[in-house]
């Protein structure tokens, strides 16, 4: 079964400083139809002015994954580490037992663009700890690239049994995600526009999957100009799959919030 939430339908939050989509239950914003998708807990797309930093904060038994779109993220934790990512990057911050991070714009005159999600993890008051990657346009061309994942090797690690796919799709071309029983996978379309089993879909659209054993996504063009007789520029189509199971066992302080 194919859900699909369209942009204009995720909340939009202000801050001045920040612009952010968020697609589950976050702060102040409650939907009681999207507190979670299996253990994926919270999925942002946020924006940063030139130069702002997101304070430091604190999280406990939570996978926070950042995927970067545009721009340069720089990372900061309590561990000390601290870090400059460019797009395309991956990171995993396991915020298990406790501790705090903060994201940043690392640049003071260009705008920065980064996907943020929380994956809660299969086992309590984990280590805190970091890792990254960097992937390139070319790793995730005319593909879905698996970039995290519970047995890490070329992808990052997740301490749970989900993995993340990113693709940048040219008009034209199609690629499939299968899905085993009771998994299911939660779909943007950061940029460009498609179709997901042939249902259009445009940058800042989403949908959740389940049910079904697999999905086709595709990349289209722009039907205005090639009407017309004229030639369109369209690029391509940037979409980001998580899989997740559907079914888990809530651990840590998510226990009695989830469970």
């Amino acid at each position: 079964m194919l859900t699909i939430r369209r942009d204009k339908e995720i909340h939009r939050e202000e801050g001045g400083w920040f612009s952010a989509r968020w697609h589950f239950s976050f702060d102040r914003y409650f939907d009681p139809d999207y507190v979670h998708f299996g253990p994926l807990r919270v999925f942002n797309d946020d924006r940063l002015v030139p130069g702002a930093i997101w304070p430091m904060h604190p999280h406990r038994d939570v996978e926070g994954i950042t995927y970067v779109v545009e721009g340069t993220f720089r990372h900061a934790d309590s561990l000390g580490n601290d870090g400059i990512l460019a797009p395309g990057a991956v990171q995993r911050m396991t915020l298990g037992s406790g501790a705090q991070h903060s994201e940043q714009n690392g640049s003071a005159t260009e705008p920065m663009r980064f996907i943020q999600l929380w994956i809660l993890p299969d086992t309590p008051d984990l280590p805190p700890a970091n890792e990254q990657r960097q992937f390139t346009v070319e790793d995730r061309a005319d593909r879905l690239l698996r970039v995290l994942g519970p047995e890490g090797g070329d992808a990052v690690t997740v301490h749970q049994d989900a993995s993340m796919h990113v693709g940048s799709l040219t008009p034209g071309v199609e690629v499939t995600h299968d899905l085993a029983p009771g998994r299911g996978a939660y779909v943007y379309v950061i940029a460009g526009r498609g179709t997901l089993d042939g249902t259009p879909v445009t940058a800042g659209d989403a949908a959740r999957v389940n049910d079904q054993d697999r999905l086709a996504i595709a990349a289209t063009r722009e039907p205005t100009g090639e009407a017309r007789g004229e030639p369109t520029e369209e690029g391509p189509m940037e979409v980001l799959l998580v899989d997740v199971p559907m079914a888990f066992e809530p651990v840590g302080v998510w226990r009695n919030r989830l469970g």
